[in-house]
């Protein structure tokens, strides 16, 4: 994966961004909008004052201006800025309800009505001026030739509710799997240092963990490979069969149970500076024990006993590895990285049983079916492949993003959707029943950090990173009780 400049390491989101380009509106224009943007935090500030600096010296034409000048009145008014106390209800104001949206609110609480530019304008400009991060830099000319053609007008999954008390933080741009839902109203999120639960029933958070602070193992035993932590820049996470795992900027491992106290593992897992722990998977082997995986920037995949976390296995691989998933019966394990190819590996040895070949540049998340025979690998191409692991020759079918890599996926338990997440701006849903060709498109504004389906595949989340618009979306699948959400 690809390592920030140092100025944008620990910020949410240094490259997939707005960046300059010729389409552009005048300065004046322009530097209106980067106002509006500062509250949107598409991109860092140290961003924001290269791209003004560089505007220096043009001049202005009434024509080149869309948009029109920022409404800095509405800017300065308070019920402009966040105002997250509750009202008679208990619900905070800038809290946003499905019957709230019916009624016409944007879901994220954006108020359109008090900018000089629509919600389609600024969507068209954004689809115009986003620049897509790329790590090699091949021809994309035939691949939407290859994409399937999709109907993008379906609804699978109804708004249900937008919070912005939960305010997801990203550490690494390239690294969108920091949210995790262990039931329809339970969700783990990571808030700067702070590992946060956030119950949709109490509408409430608390601190899980805080990993600013030292970390000291509450496991003894010899032959461990425990040791003390601090200050862990939380690069991925994972939450399931009671077992929070989370990796670090530094190579770092946290392993937590959650229905007891203190962390219970934690150790550096490499020895180099950098070798960021990019992915982590829960799943359970063959024989039924749980195991946790590993991915690291050292091109190795780490295989533990999730119950006295042992080193069960060390994978080594040609480039540094992105993101590890297993197979549901956990016989196979997908391993993606620094590589066009994505592997299929032997979970018990490493062998690599088969190369996937097609994308175009590095991948970054996986995710299996749960019958074990379809897995899908999403690209910085701005695709998702679809293999069959009975004919691997080439992918069963290639969908594709409006603008950006494919950072995050996720399937239903029961198989019958596969949520696809970009770094920025849209969820979409698709049918596999309907194979692949019908599609819900979920349009926000603000960068993803991770998306999550519910056990029960009643409830989908969206983690949005944002230092205004900042907040976790829920969508509710959508049933033929229509009756039910009249009360919301």
């Amino acid at each position: 994966m690809s390592t920030p400049p140092e100025s944008h390491r620990f910020l949410s989101k240094p490259h997939e961004a707005f960046h300059y380009s010729p389409l552009l509106p005048s300065p004046q224009s322009f530097v209106a909008i980067i106002r509006f943007l500062k509250k949107m935090d598409i991109f860092d500030n140290s961003d924001l004052e290269y791209l003004v600096d560089d505007f220096h010296g043009f001049t202005d034409s009434e024509d080149d201006e869309p948009f029109g000048e920022f409404d800095h009145k509405s800017e300065a008014e308070s019920d402009f800025e966040d105002d997250l106390e509750p009202n008679q209800e208990g619900q905070t104001k800038t809290d946003t309800s499905a019957l709230e949206a019916r009624n016409g609110k944007d879901i994220q609480g954006i108020p359109w009505e008090r900018l000089n530019y629509s919600r389609d304008q600024y969507r068209y400009k954004r689809l115009q001026q986003y620049k897509n991060f790329e790590s090699l830099f091949r021809s994309r000319e035939d691949l939407d030739k290859e994409c399937l053609q999709v109907d993008k007008g379906k609804n699978f999954y109804d708004f249900q509710f937008n919070t912005r008390l939960v305010k997801s933080t990203i550490a690494h741009f390239q690294l969108r799997s920091l949210l995790w839902a262990t039931s329809k109203h339970d969700v783990y999120f990571m808030k700067n240092y702070s590992l946060m639960h956030w119950s949709s029933l109490l509408q409430r958070s608390k601190e899980v963990l805080n990993v600013a602070k030292p970390i000291v193992p509450t496991m003894k035993q010899p032959g461990l490979l425990s040791q003390s932590i601090s200050r862990v820049q939380i690069s991925t996470m994972a939450v399931k069969d009671g077992l929070i795992v989370a990796g670090g900027f530094q190579g770092e491992l946290i392993c937590k149970r959650t229905n007891e106290p203190g962390v219970a593992f934690c150790t550096v897992l490499t020895s180099v500076e950098n070798d960021i722990t990019n992915s982590v998977d829960i799943y359970n082997a063959p024989s039924g024990s749980l195991r946790v995986l590993t991915a690291n920037n050292d091109c190795t995949v780490r295989v533990l006993d999730a119950t006295n976390f042992a080193i069960l296995n060390n994978f080594a691989f040609d480039w540094s590895v992105n993101n590890v998933t297993a197979s549901p019966d956990g016989k196979l394990v997908a391993v993606l990285g620094d590589s066009p190819e994505c592997l299929l590996a032997d979970a018990g040895s490493g062998k690599v049983i088969h190369s996937l070949e097609g994308h175009l540049d590095y991948s970054f998340s996986s995710a299996w079916h749960p019958n074990g025979q379809i897995l899908a690998t999403g690209n910085q191409d701005t695709t998702c492949r679809l293999w069959d692991v009975r004919n691997l020759s080439k992918s069963l079918k290639v969908l594709k993003g409006n603008m950006g890599a494919i950072r995050a996926l996720r399937f239903t338990c029961d198989g019958r959707f596969l949520a696809m997440a970009e770094p920025a701006d849209f969820v979409h849903v698709f049918d596999t029943e309907a194979g692949y060709s019908q599609c819900q498109e979920i349009d926000l504004f603000g960068e993803i950090a991770g998306i999550s389906f519910s056990p029960d595949t009643e409830a989908l989340f969206v983690g949005v990173a944002d230092r205004t618009y900042g907040s976790l979306l829920e969508f509710s699948r959508k049933r033929n009780n229509l009756y039910l959400d009249s009360i919301f």
